[in-house]
């Protein structure tokens, strides 16, 4: 049985059972009823208990003669109504009468001293009980331990303890559940052990507090001996005792265990049905949790707060508008109708069921009443649907309205640009003084990162107080984005000094970073290694970033085997696949896993057909590609956007079909981008089309006037036709403009250490057999028939130094320096920043031959795989 239809099953057996007997309607009453409706019997006894305790105070003011009995008659009444303030007062008033106190008035006040967490007063009483003589009466020492314990004062309260003539068992369930409060959970264990120690019997409050203490440790074996014996004690069917044990269960995913307590229980209240469907839920057994509260309900057990709170926000996962409504309904009917923690639940059920209409009136119902954490929600539900603007609105109205945001509130809002400044959301951050919390420093991290401003990123990591995985993650994907290797290595290696763990994501961003083209090759295998070592390795997003990294590293081989591993696949997994067989030139395999993803019926998108038509471009395959163009618009019914036509003019520009790629940008139903226009002007340069390559390098100049591609090719294009003095102007106006040109440089990596050249580069320490390996080779060369295009010279120079030229380029002074420094036979993989000319990959495959080695160059188109005077591109680049 599937969920979806599980849950509408539920909801109408739901309605027909249960809501049937309401017949009630959102709407349908005027709001003064909706105001009596939320007055219960229990309400209508505190009120009835309140009056009682108000009309008593006022008999004890006209009593003549009060003694202690009706003071602590009263006190009693105020305690159990939680007016703690008005026992003390009365308690002023007692001491003001010159009454002496005794210990039962003390240990009464003492406690109100605790829940008012007023270690002052309490001290204050504890010199009074001392001075009384009262310290020794077991009930007062007890009180004073609770006092203490409640108001953190653990130290102050095991003195009075250890100090204690007689302690009972509530003397230690005190002192037990004081150091579970402050968090000394393995102290109160051992506390509970001396306990037993020392012959005194837990009660039932006992037990719960060491259950609490198990559940919040996880100690479940143990956990099981406390559930012997509480058996062994008698108190297996008391139904708070049986709540904790349901609690201690579940928080260590023994639901089966908690389940047969529940089944095994006489009695059950509303906490018991709460406990077993919040551990349902905590574990993952949704459809058990709304099955549960229907039982609930057919049982005729009323429905709690926090009941409505974890079954709205189940409604609210799932997407059950439906039944969320339902629920609405019965919220009304129970009187709970104006409880924040239902309504804000329900707010964020509707938004995320994208009914923003529903979610703003319960918001706008509230008003008066609306907390950061209800603005929060609504912020949130509006981002979540696209309602940017209305969250930034909505933002600045709560700063108007003088509510503080808070963590959450900012960790939202930061998702919402560019409708607002950066820069003034982290200055109100530094301002409320939350800059040093993790969430609100991910999120600021997130936001510079994707405005590729790392080193602000960078300072607001450092800020940060207690770092999480998160916030570890976010850093490393910042010097990941920008290809910053070395940068994501040193706070990687960072994390492991201060002992944190990663998890999936923090070792898939430190795998993006190493596919980077300037990482060590080895670098990205030994964060594989890491990934396997902490059993991570098979995790989707792991899993997918290593195909990726493999394939940018020039590793087709184990990107595929990788991919092949995947226990399960998702559309990045397959984009990941294709695109690496894309970059290496295999328009082959890339057909096949394309045919191999439509038969498993995944529901492609448009980064999917980018690939797939980028791949067609780089292999030639120009039918193809118009054939995928056309699946994606008329079968997936994907409407082509920007990058989709700069593909479709790549294709046809490559191919020499100008005037297609042409059709195809005056076709556009919006304006050519610069990606249109740079692809169309490569292409000009190559097939020498003047003219066009003109309009082309205007087109690219207008829109990006500083980049240097467009002068350079257009400069290139007349350089090819001999039209110098239009080659000179270009160049002119690129000084004028102060136009940069990007220098072609090389990469090799050589035992774990990279090695940069430029063309004619004398800056390397073994320039002298560099050049002469290189003489070496352009003797060999000569031999086998090879001569000099200098076609690719595009300088106005004799022929003989047009082929100096050439024999200096980048990409040769790099291969010779690894012929000469790596072992024979040994592959030789070198990075270029710009596209590699077509006399140097002629060279390339012929030195393939020559000394027998295979070859691979990464310029900036795609990988080419040089081996025995072949490339794996077919001379198509």
């Amino acid at each position: 049985m599937t969920l979806k239809p599980a849950l509408r099953t539920l909801a109408e057996s739901y309605t027909n059972q249960t809501l049937k007997q309401y017949q009630l309607s959102y709407h349908s009453k005027p709001l003064c009823h909706l105001h009596a409706i939320a007055v219960s019997p229990k309400s209508e006894s505190l009120v009835s208990e309140s009056r009682n305790s108000i009309i008593a105070h006022h008999l004890l003011d006209k009593t003549p003669h009060r003694d202690l009995l009706e003071y602590n008659h009263l006190l009693f009444e105020y305690f159990r109504n939680d007016r703690n303030n008005e026992a003390i007062n009365l308690f002023v008033g007692l001491w003001r009468s010159g009454l002496q106190a005794n210990g039962s008035i003390l240990s009464s006040v003492l406690k109100v001293c605790g829940c008012l967490s007023d270690q002052v007063a309490g001290r204050q009483l504890h010199c009074q009980c001392v001075k009384c003589g009262c310290a020794e009466d077991v009930s007062v020492g007890t009180s004073l331990v609770d006092m203490y314990m409640k108001t953190e004062g653990v130290r102050d309260g095991r003195k009075v303890f250890d100090e204690m003539g007689d302690r009972t068992v509530v003397s230690w369930t005190s002192l037990i559940a004081g150091y579970a409060r402050n968090g000394l959970n393995d102290q109160a264990l051992e506390l509970f052990s001396e306990m037993g120690l020392e012959g005194n019997k837990p009660n039932p409050y006992t037990f719960v507090t060491v259950l609490g203490v198990l559940a919040a440790k996880g100690m479940v074996e143990k956990g099981s001996q406390v559930h012997t014996m509480v058996i062994k004690n008698g108190f297996e069917s008391i139904t708070f005792v049986c709540n904790s044990l349901i609690n201690m269960y579940l928080k260590s995913g023994i639901v089966k265990d908690a389940k047969a307590v529940f089944d095994c229980m006489p009695n059950r209240d509303a906490v018991t049905w709460n406990s077993l469907i919040a551990g349902y839920v905590i574990n993952g057994l949704d459809l058990e949790a709304f099955e549960m509260f229907n039982q609930m309900g057919l049982a005729g057990v009323k429905f709690t707060q926090p009941i409505f709170v974890t079954i709205i926000k189940l409604c609210a996962n799932y997407k059950e508008l439906v039944f969320a409504r339902q629920l609405q309904c019965c919220v009304l009917k129970s009187g709970l109708a104006f409880d924040r923690n239902i309504k804000t639940a329900l707010m964020v059920a509707y938004s995320k069921c994208s009914e923003m209409d529903d979610a703003y009136k319960i918001f706008s119902m509230m008003q008066g009443f609306q907390s950061v954490v209800t603005w929060t929600a609504m912020i949130s539900g509006y981002l979540q649907n696209g309602g940017t603007e209305h969250a930034v609105k909505l933002f600045c109205q709560m700063s108007r309205e003088g509510v503080k945001p808070n963590d959450f509130t900012y960790s939202a809002i930061l998702m919402a640009r560019p409708y607002f400044s950066i820069g003034q959301v982290h200055a109100q951050v530094i301002k409320t003084n939350y800059e040093k919390s993790p969430s609100v420093g991910t999120s600021l991290i997130d936001a510079y990162v994707k405005m590729q401003n790392v080193h602000e990123a960078e300072k607001v990591f450092h800020i940060i107080d207690e770092k999480d995985i998160v916030a570890w993650s976010a850093m490393l994907s910042g010097y990941a984005q920008i290809g910053d290797t070395e940068g994501a290595v040193k706070i990687y290696l960072q994390l492991a000094r201060e002992g944190v763990i990663p998890n999936e994501f923090t070792l898939s961003s430190i795998i993006n970073a190493c596919a980077a083209p300037t990482a060590a090759v080895e670098q990205g295998k030994q964060f594989h290694a890491c990934s396997i070592k902490l059993r991570l390795n098979n995790t989707l997003c792991l899993s997918s970033a290593l195909v990726t990294m493999y394939a940018k590293r020039g590793n087709i081989e184990s990107a595929n085997e990788v991919f092949k591993r995947q226990g399960e696949r998702d559309l990045v997994s397959w984009n990941s696949m294709i695109s690496g067989y894309a970059q290496h030139g295999n328009g082959k395999k890339v057909l096949e896993v394309f045919e191999d993803m439509r038969r498993q019926n995944l529901e492609m998108d448009g980064i999917t057909f980018i690939i797939m038509i980028s791949a067609c471009t780089h292999a030639g395959l120009v039918d193809e590609g118009e054939k995928y163009f056309n699946i994606m618009v008329q079968d997936y019914h994907i409407d082509p956007t920007m990058e989709h036509y700069s593909c479709m003019v790549d294709l046809y520009s490559r191919a020499g079909n100008l005037e297609k790629a042409m059709d195809i940008i005056n076709g556009m139903p919006f304006e050519a981008g610069a990606n249109a226009w740079r692809a169309l002007l490569g292409a000009c340069r190559i097939h020498r089309n003047i003219e066009l390559g003109k309009l082309a390098a205007e087109k690219l100049i207008a829109l990006q006037p500083q980049d240097s591609a467009a002068y350079v090719l257009l400069s290139n294009i007349y350089a090819a036709a001999g039209n110098w003095q239009e080659r000179a102007k270009v160049r002119k106006l690129m000084d004028e403009r102060n136009v940069k040109k990007q220098p072609g440089y090389s990469w090799i990596e050589v035992k774990n250490k990279t090695y940069s050249f430029l063309a004619g580069d004398l800056s390397h320490p073994m320039s002298d057999l560099i050049y002469s390996k290189l003489e070496e080779l352009n003797n060999r060369l000569s031999d086998m028939g090879y001569q000099p295009d200098t076609n690719y010279v595009l300088h106005d120079v004799e022929e003989e130094h047009k082929a100096a030229f050439l024999s200096q380029h980048s990409e040769r002074l790099a291969i010779a320096f690894g012929l000469i420094a790596k072992p024979p036979g040994s592959t030789i993989q070198i990075l270029k920043n710009l596209r590699v000319c077509g006399d140097c990959h002629t060279v390339i495959k012929l030195i393939s031959v020559i000394e027998a080695r295979d070859i691979v160059v990464r310029d900036s188109n795609r990988f080419h795989h040089f081996k025995d005077g072949l490339c794996s591109c077919g001379d198509y680049w």
